[in-house]
């Protein structure tokens, strides 16, 4: 089973380079009602280890050195593109929670909706009908809105896979499915 996963996120991964559009500068991401769902910075493997515990990080896949020096430079590139401040959500695993801190662009909260389904399939359905209805409730206009979240879920809203450190741009527009209005890759 596990072997049949990595196939299916290598091939998820592949497909990515025709199923989002054109790679964005990230001052794409200041303008009102943006969203960049953005998946984890780098860290090495695929999965977590057997038994691990969402609430132990010693147990789960983390980021590497240069994972975080990834986030970092991501936030730097932000900044320098004008996204200072956004607003900043996280999956609870912890690759994704050091993500979003790093980005430094304000206080991260954690959401259930952004957890990865790859060990619990059967979640699948439920955890995206909840990030669905959050963002259906975003304000179209709003402040730019950072997801920080994994490759299983951003595919979910982009047909593809995304590199760590990698994600979507999205235009909110009231409805649990925003408009894709390019990719982001990472430096």
């Amino acid at each position: 089973m596990r072997v049949w996963h990595c196939l299916a996120s290598l091939a998820l991964g592949l497909a990515s380079v025709a199923a989002v559009p054109a790679t964005l500068s990230p001052g794409e991401l200041a303008k009102p009602g943006r969203l960049l769902m953005l998946r984890h910075a780098n860290a090495p493997g695929t999965g977590d280890p057997p038994g691990f515990r969402i609430d132990d990080c010693a147990t789960q896949r983390n980021l590497d050195a240069v994972g975080r020096e990834q986030a970092r430079a991501l936030g730097r590139r932000l900044a320098k593109a004008g996204v200072k401040r956004a607003r900043v959500y996280s999956s609870q695993w912890c690759r994704c929670l050091e993500t979003a801190h790093l980005l430094g662009l304000g206080a991260v909260k954690p959401m259930p909706a952004l957890n990865s389904f790859y060990p619990a399939p059967d979640q699948r359905d439920s955890r995206i009908a909840r990030l669905r209805a959050f963002l259906a409730a975003q304000p179209k206009e709003g402040p730019p809105l950072v997801l920080v979240t994994h490759q299983f879920t951003i595919a979910e809203f982009t047909g593809g896979g995304t590199p760590s450190g990698g994600g979507a741009v999205f235009q909110l527009n009231g409805t649990g499915t925003p408009s894709l209005v390019g990719g982001f890759t990472p430096e």
